[in-house]
């Protein structure tokens, strides 16, 4: 039988390699808030560092390293910016992503916070085998909610996460004790 208390994985993905991306202070508040939770380790990455081939398809374009903490991982919080209502690249993993938790965080310029991005993720995560949880953090105007050294401005967006946490670190260890204990027919 499973340990409860075995420690999760739940890495912070950073979904955009853009210039000036925004998502990079928003990326450092979820990190933050996933060490603070008890039981699970985490770091941050940052898709910028992932080697992505462009030359080939399928196994042969995956980097080691990232399809390693893909495979190690028991759940996910991907931070992705939205660009003209839709949402930043996260792929060359398949098999590693199948029966995992993922949370989806939301960054905009605009209003919305990334809602309509996150709209356009949502299949994208099912197709990938992904378990979608059913709170999103939505950073909206986000120039607006850090300050020029990436501060965060609103103490709002702590206790946001904290909500978000809660679901993802419940979905992650339910999927990891499914994954090991109950057989896929």
């Amino acid at each position: 039988m499973m340990d409860e208390e075995e420690r999760l994985f739940i890495p912070v993905v950073l979904g955009t390699t853009r210039q000036g991306r925004m998502s990079e202070h928003c990326a450092q508040v979820m990190l933050e808030r996933v060490r603070a939770r008890q039981g699970v380790d985490t770091e941050l990455i940052d898709l910028r560092r992932v080697p992505m081939r462009t030359d080939d398809a399928g196994e042969s374009i995956k980097d080691p390293e990232f399809s390693g903490q893909m495979s190690r991982a028991d759940g996910l919080v991907i931070v992705s910016p939205e660009y003209n209502h839709a949402y930043a690249g996260l792929h060359t993993c398949l098999k590693e992503y199948i029966h995992k938790a993922v949370g989806i965080v939301g960054v905009s310029a605009g209003p919305w916070g990334g809602s309509r991005g996150i709209e356009s993720l949502l299949p994208v995560m099912r197709e990938l085998g992904l378990v979608n949880i059913f709170w999103d953090v939505n950073f909206a105007s986000v120039h607006k909610v850090f300050d020029e050294r990436g501060t965060l401005l609103d103490e709002a967006y702590r206790k946001r996460a904290d909500k978000f946490l809660a679901e993802l670190v419940w979905m992650a260890r339910t999927l990891r004790h499914g994954r090991r204990l109950i057989p896929l027919e």
